[in-house]
């Protein structure tokens, strides 16, 4: 076995009863789900787990939901001794990967996560903003039908580069409708509208990222003990302001993720394990490459799985 990375969900991959089969069964996720509330105020853990889900769904909540949810697997799966060589989380997920790698308290991580949620809520007047999947255009024409749509109060961009074949393009809502259009006369096989509550990962995003950056000046931020590969530029980064810097222009910018797969791949990783609720993440690295291991943390069942065979093919390379 080469390197492994743990991976960590971002927003989209909610559901209501996300995080309780493993909160019941160890003490160890209880607690954070039990810390997630003290921090917030309200009771998130009875959000995760009985919902309702319109309530789940909205950004402020969802995004502290899927981030307690991924910590409480990580935190249970951390006592099998089995380590990272990297960590990496889409969008949202990066928080969680930055939990892992000790860079910021989970206390933090969830109140700040829970307001970058209302600052991505805000920032956009709702139905002004759109976002869509298109599926199976080249970057780089997609990048020259998003240039051609946009010009000042319409503006059209790519914002999540998750694999060949699926990007998403943000921006206002009549000019993201008008590259879908322009993609498909292009030669995209699919655009797909996104039910999201705003433009994410776009320039109009710009508000909540400045609103972001005051709140993350007060976070206190260490050294990551293990090398978090950042979204906004597909590299790793250890340092502790780098990581600050990173994490206010992710808001308004790309989310690189099919690069950020590609770059671990290049260090030597062949094993990913997401944690947290679903898949999505194991599909698109699948997508980037078929060869190598995916595995998933969802609830104790994967837990215990995942567990196991990573330790039997430790195991079989140590003898």
């Amino acid at each position: 076995m080469g390197k492994i990375a743990f991976i960590f969900p971002g927003q989209g991959s909610q559901k209501v009863g996300m995080g309780q089969d493993i909160a019941e069964k160890h003490p160890l996720a209880q607690q954070v789900f039990a810390e997630a509330d003290q921090s917030l105020g309200f009771s998130l853990s009875q959000l995760c787990f009985t919902g309702p889900e319109e309530e789940l769904r909205l950004t402020y909540h969802t995004q502290p939901a899927i981030l307690t949810t991924s910590v409480a697997l990580y935190r249970v799966f951390e006592q099998s001794g089995l380590e990272p060589d990297y960590v990496a989380g889409h969008s949202l997920g990066e928080y969680s990967a930055l939990v892992a790698a000790g860079s910021i308290s989970f206390a933090d991580a969830v109140r700040t996560v829970h307001k970058r949620g209302l600052f991505m809520d805000q920032a956009v007047p709702a139905g002004l903003g759109a976002m869509s999947a298109v599926l199976f255009l080249e970057r780089e024409r997609l990048n020259q039908v998003c240039a051609e749509v946009s010009k000042p109060g319409y503006v059209v961009e790519p914002a999540n580069y998750n694999s060949p074949g699926q990007i998403a393009i943000s921006g206002h809502a009549e000019a993201v409708k008008e590259a879908g259009e322009k993609a498909l006369a292009a030669g995209a096989k699919r655009v797909i509208p996104l039910v999201v509550s705003g433009p994410f990962h776009s320039s109009l995003m710009e508000p909540a990222a400045e609103q972001l950056e005051e709140v993350l000046q007060s976070v206190a931020i260490q050294d990551a003990r293990v090398p978090v590969v950042a979204n906004v530029t597909a590299q790793s980064v250890t340092n502790a302001e780098e990581i600050r810097n990173l994490l206010v222009k992710q808001v308004s910018s790309p989310v690189l993720w099919e690069d950020s797969v590609r770059y671990m791949i290049e260090q030597g990783v062949d094993t990913f394990v997401e944690i947290g609720q679903g898949n999505v993440l194991s599909g698109l690295v699948k997508k980037v490459n078929r060869r190598v291991h995916t595995f998933t943390v969802q609830d104790s069942e994967t837990l215990q799985a995942t567990i196991e065979k990573l330790k039997a093919s430790l195991s079989i390379k140590e003898v």
